[in-house]
């Protein structure tokens, strides 16, 4: 099955939305690569299967909703405790959610076919806004893709720790996992 010209909506209730991260520096075997879900999410999709280009994505993410789901590696297994101080310290010291609560995607262009596409837009993380681009496919009535994101360029610096012995890599990845629902 292929999708059809139309409008759809997605979210939680529909699908997916989790970020990778993984780590490095010298005390990488200390950390967790941290498989973390966005509990708190909607986005809304046009599409124009005749022109693709006229096709439009965006993506609402309530920053407070980012939930450790698992962490892999590390000399021992990663705690309750530790998910709780994990979601704390993205919340407070990365994202800033008091003062930044949403993250926000807006495409500005769509190329490909519905089976196979990429989509460039704008991405809005703690107030800052940078051009990213998305990968996705459509398969068994699911729409499926990936972005990398460079912290960085967000002015997000890559939490640390053991006095810069662990780190986050500076690039995440996020993937999604969606079935789209037509839009009434």
């Amino acid at each position: 099955m292929s999708i059809t010209a139309g409008s759809y909506t997605f979210g939680p209730d529909s699908g997916r939305l989790l970020v990778h991260t993984t780590r490095t520096g010298l005390g990488a075997k200390a950390g967790h690569d941290l498989t973390i879900e966005v509990t708190r999410w909607s986005g809304e999709a046009t599409i124009d299967t005749a022109a693709p280009a006229n096709s439009s994505l965006t993506v609402e993410v309530d920053a407070r909703s980012l939930e450790v789901r698992t962490g892999t590696g590390g000399v021992k297994p990663l705690t309750d405790s530790d998910r709780e101080e994990i979601e704390r310290t993205i919340r407070e010291k990365i994202l800033h959610t008091g003062r930044y609560p949403a993250i926000t995607f807006r495409s500005s262009r769509v190329d490909g076919t519905a089976e196979s596409f990429h989509i460039e837009g704008d991405l809005t993380i703690v107030g800052m806004t940078r051009l990213v681009t998305v990968q996705g496919l459509f398969a068994a009535d699911r729409v499926r893709g990936s972005a990398t994101i460079v912290q960085s360029r967000w002015g997000i610096r890559p939490y640390s720790a053991l006095f810069g012995a662990l780190k986050l890599s500076d690039e995440v990845e996020v993937r999604f996992d969606v079935a789209p629902t037509a839009k009434d």
